[in-house]
């Protein structure tokens, strides 16, 4: 996979708690990598196909690993005006190059 193919730009996040000067909790949002990216919106392709039989994931994002961070389900991933939920992460061929990540847009509620 060439930077030709990885043409999104996207941020890989986490909820982070804390509490603010007042001493009321509050959660914040850490932007731990922004990368270039591969994304995927699901379709009808066999792969989809297998995948959806073990996820609700609706975009399957790849790109390069990223030295000292571990990529977990706790995570988001930000792209464009989008929130991600990530569902799974997978080392591509387990060369230890490229992950694959599916995740769940997050929809906000109320909004139609």
């Amino acid at each position: 996979m060439g930077f030709g193919k990885m043409d999104v730009f996207i941020d890989i996040v986490r909820m982070k708690r804390g509490t603010d000067s007042e001493g009321f909790k509050k959660d914040t949002e850490e932007i731990l990598a922004s990368v270039r990216a591969y994304r995927e919106g699901r379709h009808g392709s066999e792969k989809w196909a297998n995948r959806a039989a073990f996820s609700s994931a609706t975009d399957l994002f790849r790109f390069r690993v990223i030295p000292g961070l571990e990529v977990t389900t706790d995570m988001a991933v930000l792209c464009g005006e989008s929130r991600f939920q990530i569902s799974s992460v997978e080392d591509v061929k387990g060369r230890g190059m490229y992950l694959e990540v599916l995740a769940e847009e997050v929809k906000a509620s109320g909004k139609g």
